[in-house]
Order: C-alpha cells, then structure tokens, then sequence
C-alpha cells in the first residue's frame, strides 16, 4: 500500500566522469532510468519524484520521467543535498527513500522494509545490510534530513546527501539491519557505473524478458548467477 507520509526520491543527473550519459543508456527497449523508476513504482512503497539539476541537459530526463508518468522537481547540480531539502520543504514527508538512477535492478521491495525499519526503530538513516552492490536504498526521517542540510559544510556530504547524517560525531540514530536472507547478496554487483556494467546489466535484464521491470530480487539473483557461471566455465 503506498503510503502518503513518505516520499521516495530518485536522483539523477546526465553529468558522469566514468559513464557520461549512464541514466539515458538503454537496457533493451528503456533506458536505465525508467527501469529505475518502474521498479521502485513496482514497489507502491510511498510516491515517487525525480530529483535532478536545473542544467539544460537534464531536461532530456524530464521528459523520459514524464515518459513513464514521474513529476520532477530540479535543484542545484553538486548540493544534492539541498536538492532533497527543497523536496522535502515542498512535500512534507515524515520519511524519505532516497535511491539513485544507476540502479536498474533496485530491490522494489526495499523501499517497504526500510519505511517499516524507519517507524519500528525510530532511526533517523537506515540502511539495510548485505544487498547486492545497486540493489539498496536509503532510509531518512525528514526532519534529520533538514537538520544535515542546515548544517553539513563539507561538499562531500553536500554532494552525495547521507554521510553526515552516518558520522558518529553527528548524534543520529543510525539503524543498519541484516536484508532478508534470500536477497543477502553483497558479492554480487547489479549497478551501472563502468560500460561493462552496462553490459552485464544488459545480460542479465534481457534474459529476465519483458517483466524485467517488476520480477523480485531474487529473481534477477538468480540469472545473474546463471550467467556468472556460464563465463566461469567457458
């Protein structure tokens, strides 16, 4: 059930050093970031934005968010913190999810547990362990996200928006709890960051077929295995 006190925010910008480009790179017959959007929709966690810059490169992102039936909201290019702060002053969420747009194969489950972690344990950031390396999201109560953004200097964490928040120093209630055991998985590397990313991500999508988009995590496990042993034996 998708729950109207949180918000789940999908960054992306087209700037990239490693893969210019990567969030409009196609998988098949979508790009990665719709793939990112469909399966966090999939999930009916909390209502989802796009969060991207106001460069006019992004526009191009825009459009394929409204493609798929996302609202954009557009902030400033290295302050994703102040990104998310805006976003947040806006909407009004108790909880935020915070996910990126290399992440085609993101748990669409995710989102839901870490909400439940969030509530149950009163953390201010969860972070749920194990999970294949592009398969997490992150968890923040809002408030403590505006907390980090009225005070977070350095633009490390302007930039990537949770690591003040996961500092000792800083005084949050950080939860950090095991994934649930048939998804716990963290050898296994499910982003596109690097062209051979993409290739192994285009593998593993085009042997899950048109339902991609929604099969479980462990599903997407499961192929990827396949085809990792196929390379180890040839």
């Amino acid at each position: 059930m998708t729950r109207p006190d949180a918000l789940i925010v999908l960054q992306a910008r087209l700037a990239s050093a490693r893969l210019p480009g990567k969030a409009l790179c196609r998988i098949g017959s979508r790009t990665v970031l719709a793939r990112c959007l469909e399966r966090l929709m999939a999930g009916r966690a909390a209502p989802l934005v796009l969060a991207t810059t106001e460069r006019i490169e992004d526009d191009a992102l825009v459009e394929e968010a409204a493609s798929v039936g996302i609202s954009t909201m557009r902030g400033a290019n290295e302050d994703v913190l102040a990104r998310f702060a805006g976003i947040v002053e806006l909407l009004n969420p108790r909880w935020v999810i915070r996910a990126t747009a290399d992440n085609p194969a993101v748990d669409m489950e995710a989102p839901e547990r870490v909400l439940r972690h969030l509530e149950k344990s009163g953390a201010d950031y969860v972070l749920e362990r194990g999970l294949p390396v592009g398969a997490a999201v992150e968890g923040i109560r809002a408030d403590a996200l505006l907390e980090a953004a009225a005070r977070a200097v350095d633009p490390y964490d302007r930039e990537h928006v949770t690591p003040y928040l996961k500092r000792p120093e800083h005084r949050f209630r950080v939860h950090e709890p095991l994934a649930p055991i048939d998804v716990r998985r963290p050898d296994l590397r499910l982003t596109v960051d690097t062209p051979a990313d993409l290739e192994f991500m285009t593998s593993i999508l085009g042997r899950c077929g048109a339902t991609s988009s929604c099969i479980n995590l462990t599903g997407i496990i499961h192929v990827a295995d396949r085809l990792l042993a196929r390379k180890e034996v040839a």
